[in-house]
C-alpha cells in the first residue's frame, strides 16, 4: 500500500509500508503514475495531510475488496463541481448520499484510493493535470461506463474534527468539464439553464469551453484487470423467486419450466396472481396438477397492481437471495448458478442482468454501475428487504423500478449490471382481464405533463437543478409531438401542465 499525502495541490510526503518513499513530482496525478511504475500491484491512496491521523486504514480491505474499485470521500457539503452539473445530468450519481457508500463519478482529493492496475491501464488515456480534483472527476467520469466501480465512501475516514480549505465552485471549470465529458449540445443546454433559472449570462465560460474537445476512452481498456472480491456475500446460496402475474397463464408456465431446469434450483417460487374481478378464482391449475422440484407459494388477490403484488411476494421471502422475476421471461438452465458466481466475484448485494427483447442487439458488454433498476431481472440479498419496498404511490404509473433502485442506493447498496447474464423479455401481450385504472388526475381539464408519478420520482430523488434541467429537456421534446405549434401558446400550455403535474405529485407524496 502506498499513501500520497498532499496539500495545496502539491505532494508533501509519500509512504509505503510505514517507510518514506522518494518522489520526484509535486503534481499529485503525476506522482500517482510515478508510483505505479515502481509498484504495479499495490493499492495507491491519496490523502490531504490534515487528514493523515484520520485515515481509516483498517477499513481499506472492506472498501477496496477487488482491484476494479475507485473510492474517495469529500467530508464537506460542497463538491468540486457545483450542483449546476445537475442541469445536464439527472442520473443517480449526481446527488450523493454521504452517509453511506454511494456510487458516483464525483471523486474527491481529500482522501481516496485505487489499485495500481487501473492507473496502469489508464496511463496513456488520462491527462495528468495539475488540478487533482479535476483529474479525479475526469478519470472516474471516463472510466465508470467501462467498468470501473466508483464510490463516495465515508469509511475512508474515522473522524473529522478540523477544517480543510474548501474548493471554490468555478463556472469556467464546470463548462470545461461538460464540454470534455458530454456531447457539445449539453454545453449549450447548460448555458440556457443558467439563464432560465438563475438569470446568469455565462457567455465567457461557454466560449472558453469551446476550446476543449471531448474526451473518450478506448473500449475494453479495463478488461484485462482481474476481478475477484475478497468479500463473501454468498453463504448458503439459497434463492427465492418472486413473480407477479395477471392473465398470462401460458407464459408463466414457461417461466416455471425454465426454473425447474436450473442447475442450481430455487428454494421457493412465490407467485402473486391478480384478478380484479371479485368473482374470479385462480386459473393457474398447473401449480397443483403438476409436481415441481421447488416449493410454490401461491397468493391470489383481487387487488391489481404490480407494486402491491411484489410487496406481498417479498414479505414471503426466506432464502438468502431473491430473484425479482417477471411472468414473461425466458432464460437458460445456468442462470441462477452463474448469478451466484458473479455475486461472489464482484462482492455485491444487488445484481441486474441483461434484459433484451426478441431480436434486440446487446450494445453493452462490460459490467458496470447502472443508473436504472430492473424489477423483472434483478437479484437482491434478502437482508435488504427490511429496508426497502415498492412504493405504492407509484401504483399504475411509472417510476416504481427507479424509486426502488434509489432506495437501495440510499441504503449503501450499489446496483451493478452484468451483461453476460441474459434474460429474454418476451413482452407478452397484456392479459385479457386487465382493467385500466382511473387515476386521480384522469379527469383534469389540464392534463399533467409529465406523469405525476414520474414527477414524484424527481421530487423524491433529484435536486432542484436536476428537476429544472429535466423541465427544459421535456419542454423541447414534447414540442415535437404535441399539436400546439405556436411557441407562445405552447409555453403557456406547458407551464400549466407542469404545474398540474407538480400538484398531483405533491398530493401523492403527502398521502399516507
Amino acid at each position: 500500500m502506498i499513501v500520497i499525502y498532499h496539500q495545496n495541490n502539491n505532494v508533501v510526503e509519500v509512504e509505503g509500508n510505514e517507510k518514506h518513499i522518494v518522489f520526484f513530482q509535486k503534481n499529485i496525478a503525476k506522482t500517482l503514475f510515478e508510483m505505479v511504475a515502481s509498484y504495479p500491484n499495490e493499492l495507491i491512496l491519496w490523502c490531504h495531510v490534515d487528514l493523515k491521523s484520520d485515515l481509516n486504514l483498517p477499513a481499506l480491505g472492506t472498501v477496496f475488496h477487488h482491484n476494479k474499485i475507485l473510492a474517495s470521500f469529500n467530508p464537506f457539503q460542497n463538491s468540486f463541481l457545483s450542483e449546476a452539473v445537475g442541469y445536464i445530468e439527472e442520473s443517480p450519481f449526481t446527488k450523493i448520499n454521504k452517509k453511506v457508500s454511494y456510487p458516483t463519478w464525483q471523486m474527491s482529493s481529500h482522501v481516496g484510493g485505487v489499485h495500481s492496475s487501473v492507473l496502469l491501464a489508464l496511463k496513456d488515456n488520462v491527462r495528468e493535470i495539475k488540478n487533482f480534483d479535476y483529474f479525479l472527476h475526469s478519470m472516474a467520469k471516463l472510466a465508470m461506463p467501462h467498468g470501473l466501480l466508483c464510490y463516495s465512501e465515508p469509511l475512508l475516514l474515522k473522524n473529522l474534527s478540523y477544517q480543510i480549505p474548501k474548493s471554490k465552485n468555478d463556472t469556467f471549470t464546470l463548462f470545461r468539464f461538460v464540454k470534455e465529458h458530454y456531447k457539445t449540445r449539453w454545453v449549450i443546454l447548460l448555458f440556457l439553464n443558467f439563464f432560465l433559472y438563475e438569470r446568469k449570462v455565462t457567455i465567457f465560460p461557454l466560449l472558453f469551453s469551446l476550446f476543449y474537445s471531448q474526451k473518450k476512452l478506448r473500449n475494453n481498456l479495463l478488461n484485462e484487470i482481474q476481478v475477484q472480491s475478497v468479500k463473501k456475500v454468498v453463504e448458503s446460496g439459497t434463492i427465492d423467486v418472486i413473480i407477479p402475474t395477471i392473465g398470462r397463464k401460458k407464459y408463466l408456465y414457461d417461466v416455471l419450466k425454465d426454473l425447474s431446469q436450473q442447475t442450481h434450483l430455487p428454494e421457493k417460487v412465490i407467485i402473486v396472481e391478480q384478478n380484479p374481478n371479485p368473482d374470479s378464482i385462480s386459473e393457474l391449475d398447473y401449480l397443483t396438477n403438476e409436481i415441481w422440484n421447488f416449493e410454490i407459494k401461491h397468493i391470489f388477490t383481487h387487488q391489481a397492481g404490480a407494486c402491491n403484488a411484489r410487496n406481498l411476494a417479498l414479505a414471503e421471502v426466506k432464502s438468502e437471495w431473491v430473484f425479482l422475476n417477471d411472468d414473461d421471461n425466458r432464460f437458460d438452465e445456468n442462470l441462477l448458478n452463474d448469478v451466484l458466481s458473479n455475486l461472489n466475484k464482484y462482492g455485491i448485494n444487488v445484481l441486474t442482468t441483461s434484459y433484451l427483447q426478441t431480436n434486440e442487439i446487446k450494445r453493452v458488454n462490460v459490467a458496470y454501475q447502472i443508473s436504472f433498476f430492473g424489477s423483472g431481472n434483478s437479484f437482491i440479498h434478502s437482508s435488504l428487504l427490511n429496508k426497502v419496498r415498492f412504493n405504492n404511490k407509484f401504483e399504475f404509473g411509472y417510476g416504481e423500478d427507479s424509486d426502488f433502485g434509489m432506495q437501495l442506493r440510499n441504503q449503501g447498496t450499489d446496483v451493478v449490471f452484468i451483461p453476460d447474464l441474459e434474460i429474454l423479455h418476451l413482452k407478452a401481450p397484456i392479459g385479457g382481464f386487465r382493467t385500466k385504472p382511473v387515476l386521480a388526475w384522469s379527469l383534469d381539464k389540464v392534463q399533467p405533463k409529465p406523469s405525476p408519478t414520474i414527477m414524484l420520482y424527481k421530487l423524491l430523488h433529484l435536486n432542484e437543478k436536476q428537476i429544472c434541467g429535466y423541465k427544459t429537456i421535456l419542454f423541447f421534446k414534447f414540442y415535437k409531438v404535441q399539436s400546439i405549434k405556436n411557441p407562445i401558446k405552447y409555453f403557456i400550455s406547458f407551464k400549466k401542465q407542469w404545474e398540474r403535474s407538480l400538484y398531483w405529485a405533491n398530493q401523492l407524496k403527502n398521502q399516507e
